[in-house]
């Protein structure tokens, strides 16, 4: 039996399962996480510590039919304005609570579109954050960039509040599929933005493409991947695009009748991949590669390589607060979301309260079954000394983890003293096995294909 009907056979071409940017996914978020939960966890950050904080606005000049994210489109700028000081506000309550001596070792600015802020509020803003959290030493400033909404201010702007890593979305360069997901940017474009965040010396560049796309095929993808290549980014990531037009309405704009098969998408992915290892890339986890001077290929072999709801990082800090409307911020205690519509998350602050509506608090076997599917994503990989010496579960109790996995999945896992580990032939099957550790209902809305 060859790879692919060995795949078809465990059900990569037909499972719905989660990302696991988190755990529980995202759709398992409750109501019972509240303002007051969510003070009390900011209250308990330990002093003088490092976290991140994820800066979220929401707004774009268009609305990219492809994209599941939160956001509105706006072509005035005054509710971007008006929007960017109540995350001052924001961050003001922040301020009031945490405890001192707190620095940033992440910031990260991602929406929505955050250069359509004008340089004077990137100014502003990037005063107001680092004024109540200054960056720690060797801090990574990110900031999404929509390359058709940059330009030399406020990219001088960026740059002067710190900016070092910038991530540019591409999602694909063919002109009839950027017609068909209702987003032009031309190659050109996209260079001349890449060569102005050079020129103001930003070091470090991310990219993102999409795979599953509309009349995407392989030759298509090969271009679009060796256009990108020739931009040299450091790192970059390789998504699958999810169809999902009952949870974001503008999806209903593109025909699923254009859309490649489960079969091709996973044909697309390998091209892809398979271009980005010949150029010189290292694999990261399930769909990200990195040039090896990258702090991820350099975490991925030290073994700290994490994942959360950017992909992966080798972010160390404990605790990640999001800003902004529909944030996600993660404790050691849980996770709590911001309200997830602007107009809410707008009253909310101005009351002068933070606008948790929901969010979970880990209980049970969270963290361990948590840090299992993270070990899976990130190394492919379980080791049974990290979990026993970690958690309080007995070796038996794991064991017979392993055991329902394995036969869950039959020939491609190895399991031996040392651990739990996938077979590279069966690395596409990596979120599928890691479903095999997840305690919930899985029949929750919201997952995406497998491939």
């Amino acid at each position: 039996m060859d790879q692919k009907a060995q795949l078809a056979k465990l059900g990569l071409f037909d499972a719905k399962v989660p990302r696991y940017t988190s755990y529980p996914a995202a759709p398992h978020f409750g109501t019972g996480t509240d303002p007051a939960r969510f003070s009390k966890w900011i209250s308990q950050v330990p002093p003088g510590s490092s976290i991140s904080l994820y800066v979220h606005v929401p707004f774009c000049r268009r609305l990219c039919w492809f994209c599941a994210c939160r956001t509105q489109g706006t072509q005035s700028d005054a509710p971007v304005a008006a929007y960017a000081e109540v995350l001052k506000s924001e961050i003001a309550l922040l301020r009031q609570q945490l405890p001192e001596g707190i620095t940033l070792s992440r910031l990260h600015w991602g929406g929505g579109t955050p250069t359509l802020l004008s340089a004077g509020r990137i100014r502003d803003l990037a005063a107001a954050v680092t004024g109540a959290f200054p960056l720690a030493p060797h801090a990574e400033f990110s900031v999404e960039i929509d390359p058709n909404e940059v330009g030399g201010r406020r990219l001088d702007a960026l740059a002067e509040a710190g900016m070092n890593r910038a991530s540019v979305g591409v999602q694909d360069f063919d002109s009839t599929i950027q017609q068909a997901i209702g987003r032009i940017q031309s190659f050109g474009t996209t260079r001349q933005a890449i060569d102005l965040l050079r020129a103001h010396g930003i070091g470090s560049l991310s990219a993102g493409i999409l795979f599953g796309l509309p009349h995407q095929t392989p030759a298509r993808m090969t271009e679009s991947v060796q256009k990108l290549l020739s931009l040299t980014p450091d790192r970059a990531a390789v998504y699958g695009y999810a169809h999902v037009p009952w949870m974001a309405r503008r999806q209903s704009m593109i025909r699923s009748d254009t859309l490649p098969t489960p079969e091709a998408r996973l044909e697309l992915f390998e091209t892809a991949r398979q271009l980005f290892l010949w150029d010189g890339y290292r694999e990261i986890g399930i769909d990200h590669f990195a040039r090896p001077g990258d702090g991820l290929a350099a975490a991925q072999q030290t073994g700290r390589l994490r994942r959360n709801f950017q992909g992966y990082t080798d972010d160390p800090a404990e605790v990640l607060i999001g800003i902004g409307a529909s944030a996600i911020s993660r404790f050691p205690q849980g996770y709590a979301q911001n309200a997830p519509g602007t107009s809410d998350y707008i009253r909310a602050i101005r009351e002068g309260r933070f606008a948790t509506a929901r969010g979970h608090a880990f209980d049970g076997e969270d963290l361990l079954r948590a840090r299992l599917i993270e070990a899976l994503m990130c190394d492919f990989r379980i080791s049974r000394e990290e979990i026993l010496s970690r958690f309080a579960v007995q070796a038996a109790a794991l064991d017979r983890m392993f055991a329902q996995a394995d036969a869950a999945f039959p020939g491609v896992l190895s399991i031996t003293e040392d651990g739990l580990a996938i077979r590279e032939a069966a690395r596409p099957l990596t979120r599928m096995i890691a479903r095999s550790f997840d305690a919930y209902d899985l029949s929750k809305a919201g997952h995406s294909t497998a491939i």
